[in-house]
């Protein structure tokens, strides 16, 4: 047995953060409660991106009383990669986790995340975004049912997003990338080391809950998935037509009285694509430094069970 997988292993956690008062000190609680056992956190960095909401005040109160947090302010907005990017010259773990600041993780998110780093051939991990949006309005569902597509997807081949932790194998990523998560999967796959989807490492988010945030949202990554294919030469999983034509069946399958609403939320999600090629191919648009979409914000998390 390889010795080294009861190790304890030290990571570096990043937050980043343009106006999220209303979700920031959760996020930081749930951080530093975290069930831990062969992890340790080192460092909880949060990146604060030009935020006037006073997302700096709550947390400057809270590193009053959690010494390992600490903030860096950004004085501009320049996009969460640039923001990713101070992180990575600041942090000083070998292990780095790159955290979304309107997301809360599960209260064992973390070890399961960085204990996998225990198989030196593991290069990034990332976990499952679980919606807390209302699953029986139309945009409740469509939130509720993109994110079991991704789940279906990262089954075949690894797709990491919101929250994901990696090695500390580069210096920087492209700035103007407007899809973080990806650029990383990029980079570390370029490194030789392995993705590895873990399902059962929670991470709470929410969608949007209007259908203009959702169309905002939604063309903005297609806008990034084809800046990545053009500039890092990577294409995800969700870019596959065959995959997606794949799990769709398998969602049709399993929930065959949802067909009709299935076949609504692929068509908008179509139209949302042609609208994000649109913004790239004729446009030039690189929304890297992108357009919040606010319903996605305020986040309640459920009570886990004890």
């Amino acid at each position: 047995m390889d010795m080294n997988q009861y190790s304890v292993l030290t990571c570096s956690l990043g937050v980043f953060a343009y106006n999220e008062a209303g979700n920031i000190t959760a996020l930081l609680e749930a951080l530093c409660s975290q069930k831990l056992s062969r992890t340790r956190i080192a460092e909880i960095i949060v990146v604060s991106s030009a935020s006037t909401d006073g997302t700096d005040e709550l947390v400057q109160d809270f590193a009053l009383t959690h010494p390992q947090v600490r903030l860096i302010r950004q004085a501009s907005r320049e996009g969460k990669s640039s923001a990713i990017n101070l992180f990575l010259a600041e942090a000083k773990s070998e292990i780095l986790v790159v955290i979304s600041g309107d997301v809360i993780p599960a209260e064992n998110t973390i070890e399961r995340l960085v204990s996998a780093f225990a198989d030196p051939r593991v290069g990034a991990t990332g976990g499952r975004p679980v919606p807390v949006n209302d699953p029986h309005t139309f945009m409740g569902y469509a939130v509720h049912m993109l994110w079991r597509l991704h789940h279906r997807m990262a089954l075949i081949s690894p797709k990491l997003g919101e929250m994901i932790a990696f090695r500390k194998v580069l210096d920087s990523i492209p700035a103007d990338s407007a899809v973080d998560e990806a650029s990383i999967e990029a980079i570390v796959r370029a490194k030789d080391l392995k993705l590895r989807y873990l399902p059962e490492a929670i991470i709470h988010n929410k969608g949007p809950e209007n259908l203009r945030d959702f169309i905002k949202q939604r063309r903005r990554i297609q806008n990034g998935h084809l800046w990545l294919m053009k500039k890092q030469g990577y294409r995800v999983v969700s870019q596959n037509s065959g995959t997606l034509l794949w799990i769709l069946l398998q969602e049709i399958r399993e929930y065959p009285l949802a067909t009709a609403r299935v076949v609504a939320v692929m068509a908008l999600e179509m139209y949302c694509r042609l609208l994000g090629s649109i913004d790239f191919h004729i446009k030039g648009k690189n929304p890297f430094a992108w357009d919040i979409a606010q319903s996605a914000k305020n986040l309640k998390a459920p009570t886990e069970k004890k």
